[in-house]
């Protein structure tokens, strides 16, 4: 695993710190939340007793030797096992978490429980809220708006649809759909239309985050690029299996395309479309083991690398995905976003609101006002967003 050594890696040891809460606090809660909503058996529920006294006070321990995944684990955690899951970096805490809450209930053994999401209920849940169906009954009124209009409210739905994760709503005192839309603290999306000219070859890649409410307006957005030729093909990146609670599987992006099928009006018609485009090869669903490795994108495998390579243009989604793609480190908030992901092989859109400490490409007078107001809590809190552009 390459660790860049101009910045601290981030940990969890600092008492106060977010990442810390997020394993103090939200890893717990949601082993809670998780063993209430199914009736599983003993061994699951002494499966997740030992997790929640493992990751809480104990020393991180390997997987089942049985695990087929255990050696590639034990190389990404050279180093880390005997350890506290405090003491090593964020990112691989949290993924190795998600790797053995799954452990825990089954979801890889032969048995009852094998290949059941057990994030799978909040997800679908999040579907079905007023907010929700709001959101998709304003559809009919943006259809009455000029085209450019159109694209640039669903490229902004795309990005504030990131607040509705199940994982951030789990923290005490995080607000991910309550309050008023602060301004951008980068707006690059002039640079994103740029790189997407209707009418052109045009190939994206768009790397999903979240499911439910945040999945949803990415596939609007997806259909914008494709009716109006800004787009011949999007390729939508989604998780080979459940991860961080909330993100998006090939599950989950069947019970959205089905919820905006049997929706009416507007909604409805774009649901058909998009399912249309999948039969057609116009849109295609892909999804990579790395997606769920905790590694930074400067560690991508070649076939990956070779596909984003191969794109016109690249969208990451979502918190986690800016993470890997800059580094989960304490840059300067003014670091260069363009040196951060010079890497990368392809022009890369990162569409984010602010739920972690990471953040690049500021001027000095932004990060100043922003911490004036707000002390750090704006890196954290979900209420600021960003779209920022390497071209």
């Amino acid at each position: 695993m390459s660790e860049n050594v101009d910045a601290p890696v981030i940990l969890s040891n600092e008492p106060g710190s977010f990442a810390r809460s997020v394993l103090a606090e939200r890893h717990p809660a949601l082993i809670a939340r998780v063993r209430d909503t199914f009736p599983y058996g003993p061994q699951q529920h002494r499966a997740l007793d030992a997790l929640l006294t493992e990751c809480t006070k104990g020393v991180i321990g390997p997987l089942d030797p049985a695990a087929s995944d255990h050696d590639q684990w034990a190389e990404w955690g050279r180093g880390y096992f005997g350890r506290s899951w405090f003491d090593v970096p964020f990112l691989w805490a949290e993924s190795y978490f998600y790797r053995k809450l799954l452990e825990a209930v089954g979801y890889f053994a032969t048995g009852p429980w094998q290949d059941i999401d057990p994030f799978r209920p909040f997800k679908q849940a999040e579907l079905h809220t007023e907010e929700a169906e709001a959101e998709l009954t304003a559809l009919d009124r943006l259809a009455l708006r000029p085209v450019g209009e159109q694209a640039q409210a669903l490229l902004h739905g795309s990005l504030w649809g990131n607040r509705a994760d199940l994982g951030f709503s789990m923290t005490p005192g995080s607000h991910t759909t309550t309050g008023s839309q602060s301004p951008l603290i980068a707006d690059d999306s002039a640079a994103l239309w740029s790189l997407l000219p209707a009418g052109g070859p045009n190939t994206v890649c768009l790397v999903a985050d979240n499911a439910g409410r945040e999945l949803v307006p990415d596939l609007l957005l997806i259909d914008h690029l494709l009716r109006h030729q800004h787009a011949e093909h999007i390729t939508l990146h989604i998780k080979p299996y459940p991860y961080y609670v909330s993100d998006a599987t090939t599950a989950d992006v069947v019970d959205c395309l089905r919820h905006l099928k049997q929706a009416d009006g507007v909604a409805g018609v774009v649901g058909k479309r998009l399912w249309e485009s999948i039969s057609r090869g116009r849109l295609t669903l892909r999804s990579h083991d790395f997606f769920c490795a905790p590694l930074p994108y400067a560690d991508m495998p070649e076939d990956l690398r070779q596909e984003f390579a191969d794109a016109t243009a690249t969208i990451m989604k979502g918190d986690l995905n800016y993470r890997r793609l800059v580094g989960d480190q304490l840059w300067p908030a003014t670091t260069s976003f363009a040196e951060r992901t010079a890497y990368f092989p392809s022009p890369v859109a990162a569409l984010r609101t602010l739920k972690s400490d990471v953040i690049v490409g500021l001027d000095e007078r932004t990060e100043a006002s922003l911490t004036a107001a707000h002390d750090q809590r704006w890196r954290t809190s979900g209420t600021h967003a960003l779209i920022q552009v390497r071209q």
